[in-house]
């Protein structure tokens, strides 16, 4: 990279008990702070092209992989890393510890799909040390959501649903298709000894998360990344783990909206999402007074009228909280 897609200051942060999380920031000291939570479980602050939706001219920009991925150690593709301490409450005290080693007192908090949880739950822990709350592709994880995503959209998506649950069917682990959570059973599956057993499992999964995500991105097209064998194991062992558990949230976050009251939001949501279906962001919206619901008629699970909707949504609150000159 040239000096110019170098971050201002990156590191390895020590958040306790032998687990390392890469940081990085972008911008100006003097700007607004604002950190942005990557999606997953699992997934990685990747190119950092987060970091062009925001002004850096007047946002000091923080970016950090969540605990088992990307650069942060241990990694979760090594079967003996233990995911004991990986859930969501270390994962919000893990973002106090950086916000408290960076020396910032509040910062504007956004969110892109299953980040977009990790921001709430840290907003309903955290509440005085939020600016304001940006989610892109709103998520809340709740078990209703983790069922449609793996098994509901299979009404949608019936042919590669049923290779889907015939590979957790033939595993030889009890499953059977209306008997149980498929999440439990791909939870066993990326927690086996055999790596054979993971990598096939993990294989599967890529090609049905690439299929439910299809509308509203262009069609189905494969995604680079899953070539990468230790990232794909990292995400779908994360994903299990905290699917299976319905994100590590209690109560529900639609249950603590109060919570959230007084706290600027704004959510940005694909009308064609239809692996999270816009009725989460819907009743988000409803149970947090004060917060603007946008719904692109146009995009699904991400797109580029939604990133101009984020970048806006940033530059508001960056105003409203820039020190004047």
């Amino acid at each position: 990279m040239t000096a110019s897609e170098e971050p201002v200051h990156a590191g390895m942060l020590d958040v306790g008990r032998g687990q390392l999380i890469y940081w990085e920031e972008w911008g100006t000291a003097q700007g607004v702070p604002a950190v942005y939570v990557h999606g997953g479980p699992g997934g990685t602050l990747g190119t950092s092209a987060y970091r062009r939706r925001f002004d850096l001219s007047r946002t000091r920009v923080i970016g950090f992989e969540q605990r088992g991925c990307g650069r942060s150690t241990p990694h979760a593709s090594d079967p003996s890393t233990s995911l004991q301490d990986n859930d969501t409450a270390h994962l919000v005290a893990d973002m106090e510890v950086l916000r408290e080693h960076l020396g910032i007192e509040r910062w504007i908090v956004n969110g892109v799909s299953w980040g977009s949880t990790l921001a709430l739950a840290y907003a309903v822990t955290h509440p005085d040390r939020v600016l304001g709350v940006v989610l892109f592709a709103v998520t809340t994880t709740s078990r209703s959501e983790v069922d449609w995503i793996t098994e509901g959209v299979g009404t949608v998506f019936p042919a590669a649903w049923d290779r889907f649950a015939a590979h957790a069917e033939q595993a030889g682990i009890g499953y059977q298709r209306g008997q149980g959570r498929i999440i439990d059973a791909y939870a066993h599956l990326m927690e086996s000894d055999d790596p054979r057993v993971r990598n096939a499992a993990s294989r599967e999964w890529a090609l049905w998360e690439d299929t439910h995500i299809s509308i509203g991105a262009g069609g189905f097209r494969r995604d680079p990344r899953w070539d990468d064998e230790a990232f794909r194991i990292a995400f779908f062992r994360l994903t299990a783990h905290y699917w299976s558990h319905d994100g590590f949230v209690q109560p529900p976050i639609l249950d603590q909206g109060e919570r959230l009251a007084g706290i600027p939001a704004t959510l940005i949501h694909g009308r064609r999402d239809i692996s999270s279906p816009a009725i989460t962001p819907w009743r988000l919206h409803r149970a947090w007074p004060g917060s603007q619901l946008i719904l692109d008629e146009g995009d699904g699970h991400g797109g580029a009228t939604m990133v101009e909707h984020w970048r806006a949504a940033n530059e508001a609150l960056v105003a409203q909280h820039s020190r004047p000159l």
